[in-house]
């Protein structure tokens, strides 16, 4: 094991200096100034001395120091971006939306990812804060740290929250209304009639916004006078499975429930997976209503009834109203982005008006 070690020890790699500016300029016999002035397009160049000194640092394969540049001249092309998951398809829309804004404009943005943990987005916070980006657009409506919540106070740089149009202190904020959003999906399981009801979701505690649309849920099911049963998975996590999970535990005690909210598509899509296997007829029997208008993703053989976020133009109003404030224009303190329900095939079709009076006055005999 020592003569292995002591090999590699002794195959050191070959040092490889990077180009620099002063490089250039004795291969191209000129200043340093001047190499710096051809790189950035300033200053009185010839085009001939201004084309064969980036031809030589294309040819040198010389990479400037953006950090550097930044930092000294106070400008950056990098926006920091802190997100929940990027392989959750609905925040990689999100930033897809951002890209196909911020690249045309030159702009790359440094992705984070919070995990919705508190102090890994407070230490990425720090990290992202410290490079100096020429904006930060963050995903509001989870738990923030004290410490996190200090450095966007003191931050220097333009700040706009996404997901939750409630701006929490930044400069904008660009999202939805999650309690209107829990409203809509129990309005439109109770206007089918429906009158036991249920809220199926995890990860409450950390994800504001999901706490919120429960609200919303809750306080219209209960002022239409209707039963709600909540199955909260704590720190499952909300994919197919935990729906699958959670509605089997559902249906053991309270077997009589005729329509249930989920937190996102994935965990309905979870729960449909179940109540087919089960034999139990949707939406005969159980209505299931989603959230996020992803259904497409996953594999059900059925069309989802869902909530949909326009993601995309989430990320887009979040990303042009950044660039807003970078160029010293001020957009308003919050940008509501409208939902809209997708009628799938697990809810029941709506009552006329004298029906839902019918089924309101049934529940409260």
């Amino acid at each position: 094991m020592d003569d292995i070690d002591n090999k590699f020890e002794r195959q050191a790699l070959p040092e490889e200096r990077p180009v620099t500016i002063s490089d250039l300029a004795v291969r191209a016999g000129v200043s340093p100034m001047t190499v710096s002035k051809a790189l950035r397009d300033t200053g009185r160049l010839s085009a001939g001395t201004r084309a064969r000194i980036k031809q030589l640092a294309d040819e040198l394969g010389y990479v400037p120091n953006s950090l550097a540049g930044a930092l000294s001249s106070r400008t950056s092309k990098l926006v920091a971006v802190l997100i929940p998951s990027i392989s959750d398809h609905v925040y990689a829309e999100v930033l897809g939306g951002i890209h196909g804004v911020l690249r045309p404009e030159g702009l790359q943005t440094f992705i984070g990812e919070t995990f919705f943990d508190p102090e890994l987005e407070e230490s990425l916070l720090r990290t992202m804060l410290s490079l100096k980006p020429a904006g930060l657009l963050v995903s509001g409506g989870i738990l923030r740290t004290e410490k996190a919540r200090v450095l966007l106070e003191r931050r220097q740089v333009p700040a706009v929250q996404m997901w939750d149009q409630r701006n929490a202190g930044l400069d904008a904020a660009v999202g939805v209304d999650h309690a209107g959003a829990g409203r809509m999906a129990a309005r439109r399981l109770l206007d089918a009639g429906l009158r036991r009801l249920a809220y199926v979701g995890s990860q409450l505690e950390a994800d504001l916004c999901a706490r919120e649309r429960f609200k919303g849920f809750a306080a219209e099911v209960s002022a239409a006078g209707a039963r709600l049963t909540v199955l909260d998975g704590g720190t499952l996590p909300r994919q197919v499975e935990s729906g699958n999970l959670l509605v089997q535990q559902l249906l053991g005690s309270v077997p009589d429930v005729e329509g249930i909210h989920f937190l996102n598509d994935a965990m309905a899509a979870g729960g449909l997976r179940y109540l087919f296997e089960a034999g139990i007829d949707v939406p005969g029997q159980v209505s299931v209503i989603g959230f996020n208008g992803t259904a497409h993703a996953f594999s059900i053989r059925t069309r989802l009834t869902t909530l949909d976020l326009p993601r995309l133009q989430l990320g887009r109003d979040a990303a042009c109203c950044l660039l807003q404030l970078c160029r010293r224009s001020a957009p308003g303190p919050g940008q509501e982005i409208g939902l809209r329900i997708i009628e799938g095939n697990t809810t029941r079709p709506l009552l006329p008006d004298w029906g839902r009076e019918r089924a309101v006055a049934e529940s409260a005999s």
